[in-house]
């Protein structure tokens, strides 16, 4: 299950985590958002190693705004407190996770 993040719980949930932490920006009318939603519940069940959490656009402007959000669905991948990559639209469930993995492994 996702985690809901906002301003004031980002640097404990993201920042100062230990490991990887995908993010997924997103907004409640956003058709794509909502696609990619189950997505990332079946990533967070079958990897426990990445922590997905959730930023709701509209409710946290001032975070959106921080790591240049344009477009939504935008998910950004941490790991140990670091920003290493980001991607903008739906992407099906196999090619997000090698895309985790190429970030994570440097391949």
């Amino acid at each position: 299950m996702a985690t809901q993040v906002n301003t004031q719980s980002f640097a404990q949930e993201v920042e100062q985590a230990a490991g990887t932490v995908l993010i997924d920006f997103y907004a409640d009318w956003c058709a794509p958002c909502r696609m990619v939603a189950p997505i990332l519940e079946e990533v967070a069940k079958e990897r426990p190693d990445v922590k997905v959490v959730k930023v709701n656009i509209d409710e946290t402007p001032e975070l959106a705004q921080r790591f240049g959000i344009m477009s939504i669905p935008t998910l950004v991948l941490f790991h140990n407190g670091q920003m290493k990559g980001n991607w903008v639209g739906l992407r099906p469930k196999p090619v997000l996770l090698e895309e985790i993995d190429q970030v994570l492994t440097g391949k």
